[in-house]
């Protein structure tokens, strides 16, 4: 290519939209341009960019017997409700009807569609397992776009699904494209973590996410250097410290506490608790989809005064369903109190106590129940513990000596705290957890059989037995493979692209396109280069060095060969963007040392 001839339009100055390194430098180097909130084109040198990310994704599932398929964008309702993801998936979903009313979504993700192939082909054990994959525009109504190509409404992924007619099968095609993730970032030199995560609104047993490390990252990971362990926060898990919990009451008792409304309130009031001895109630409702069959069905949530809720634990505890803070107004009719004075004890009796309700039906009075029931769960580190203070639903009193398994009628102890840097780890007993900020490149999924039983996609086993097939689902996002290129690798100047997906592999500058000499040994050196089998742009504007310089460092190409006064004396300036050193090199040797520099690079 030419520069030209060829449509790379940099800029000088930072974007003022733009807040992440990443986004300034895509956009700064002529890689996209916006065109609306969370849409983004790509330009010559960002399609580039993106059809190598995509040549190694499609070579590393070709490698574990991927098949690539390519599935509509627009999909049917039906197939949607089947699963139940219709109504479990919110606003984020593009949703329209046709002319004919029908109504249509733009594909989130294509579990539905790929698992409606495989229930109307797959009909025996003898034809599993398969690994069916697609590279496609997906889309996302997302309530945040932002960050540049980090947070899209529109994206490229790469989305594989395994079909397997046992969990067996599962596992070993779950490790299949386990270390079919790691061979692609490392080819596309990202430095990544594989850490536990929550499975959401996907469902299944089991998920991994791959992150990488930046804090332009919307993600918390949570680490131990000492044995390796990683989860993203939503999913990590530590071992609490707790206080000696001896003495007490031998039945809780209530004490007033005038003004007193949050946890901090009871720490400082004479006779308080300090926050490791309180126990925090928080009200959830479920969302607007309802909850089973009692749609008003409040929720309990018990945690340690000085914890904090992780919202994504709390809707896994209930199968991912759709959770929200109960509103002032519906605390205090579920518990005839403000959320300064809420506790477990007797709340379920209290609950559904004042549940009743009397209505007019023609002229007889009725009695309804408008909470017939109530879940009551806490978070593990409450578990076993005893002397604790909470509230006794009561305006301005509380409780003291509450032996919390004894005390509160709970339905079930979970993991639902958020973990915080300095705790120590739950997995090794010893080391101490780190926090930090990273960005999720890729997910995979063991769904099980969650869709293929919603959607009746069966084989017969050696058995002849009809059984469900047993899925996988795996995830990457295309896009932000290049943010984490970027965001890992940058300078004052610009991108440093891994060499593997960078737009070109080496820039032919020519210093003085005036100089007949100079330009005659460019467009030479350009094509054996080329015949060498390596992507050049030669740089032949008519533009001060300098400026071509800036430019060439600004778009990140890891080798630039400058053509200046030497060249009389057979003598180019080699140039390695990553490490910033220059070497003067035969202009008849210049190629196989591009050549094998590259290689080593890959």
């Amino acid at each position: 290519m030419r520069w030209s001839q060829y449509f790379i339009p940099t800029l000088r100055e930072d974007p003022a939209d733009a807040e992440v390194i990443s986004h300034k430098l895509l956009l700064r180097a002529g890689v996209v341009r916006q065109l609306s909130a969370g849409i983004y084109s790509f330009l010559p040198l960002g399609q580039r960019i993106a059809l190598k990310v995509m040549q190694i994704l499609r070579e590393e599932m070709n490698h574990i017997g991927g098949q690539e398929f390519f599935l509509p964008a627009l999909h049917p309702a039906e197939i949607w409700k089947e699963s139940g993801r219709w109504d479990a998936i919110g606003p984020d979903m593009f949703r329209l009807t046709d002319r004919k009313q029908a109504e249509m979504c733009l594909g989130m993700t294509h579990e539905e569609v790929f698992t409606s192939i495989a229930r109307n082909e797959l009909r025996s054990y003898k034809q599993l397992p398969q690994v069916w994959y697609q590279i496609q525009v997906k889309f996302r109504d997302e309530a945040r776009p932002k960050s540049g190509l980090m947070r899209l409404r529109t994206f490229i992924m790469k989305d594989a699904y395994t079909f397997d007619v046992d969990n067996a099968g599962l596992d070993r095609s779950f490790a299949d494209q386990r270390e079919a993730y790691k061979r692609i970032f490392d080819r596309c030199g990202l430095k990544y973590v594989m850490v536990e995560a929550s499975s959401g609104a996907m469902g299944g047993a089991e998920s991994n996410e791959f992150v990488a490390r930046t804090e332009a990252g919307e993600d918390l990971i949570a680490t131990c250097a000492n044995c390796g362990y990683a989860a993203n926060l939503e999913k990590a898990i530590s071992e609490p410290t707790h206080p000696n919990d001896d003495g007490g009451p031998e039945a809780p008792e209530n004490f007033p506490t005038p003004g007193v409304r949050t946890i901090e309130d009871l720490t400082t009031f004479p006779g308080g608790a300090p926050g490791n001895r309180q126990i925090k109630t928080l009200v959830y409702m479920p969302g607007e989809k309802g909850w089973g069959n009692v749609p008003t069905t409040p929720i309990l949530v018990l945690l340690r005064g000085d914890h904090q809720l992780h919202d994504t634990k709390l809707m896994d505890a209930f199968g991912g369903a759709e959770v929200r803070p109960a509103r002032p107004e519906e605390i205090r009719e579920i518990l005839g109190a403000g959320p300064g004075s809420l506790g477990p004890v007797g709340a379920r009796t209290r609950i559904t106590t004042r549940a009743t309700r009397w209505i007019k039906q023609g002229d007889k009075d009725v009695e309804i129940w408008k909470y017939p029931e109530v879940h009551i769960i806490a978070d593990e580190a409450l578990k076993g513990r005893r002397n604790m203070t909470t509230g006794a639903n009561e305006d301005d009193v509380h409780k003291r000596g509450v032996d919390v398994e004894r005390d509160a009628d709970i339905d079930k102890f979970v993991d639902l705290r958020t973990v915080t840097a300095g705790e120590t780890c739950a997995r090794c007993k010893t080391g101490v957890l780190e926090v930090y900020k990273a960005m999720e490149i890729g997910h995979i999924f063991k769904l099980g059989t969650k869709y293929s039983k919603s959607m009746g996609a069966t084989v017969l086993n050696k058995d002849g037995k009809p059984v469900p097939i047993v899925m996988g689902s795996y995830g990457i996002g295309v896009e932000r493979i290049i943010t984490a290129a970027v965001e890992q690798n940058n300078d004052d100047n610009g991108i440093v692209w891994p060499r593997a997906i960078a737009p070109f592999d080496v820039v032919v500058t020519i210093t003085n396109m005036k100089q007949e000499d100079l330009r005659e040994a460019g467009e030479k050196l350009y094509k054996e280069l080329q015949r060498a089998g390596l992507d050049v742009l030669l740089d032949d504007r008519d533009e001060r060095a300098g400026v071509k310089f800036k430019d060439a460092d600004l778009i990140g190409i890891p080798y630039r060969i400058t053509l200046g006064k030497k060249i009389s004396d057979g003598i180019v300036e080699l140039f390695d963007r990553q490490t910033k050193q220059n070497e003067d090199v035969k202009l008849s040797e210049v190629v196989s040392r591009v050549q094998a520099l590259a290689l080593a690079a890959l």
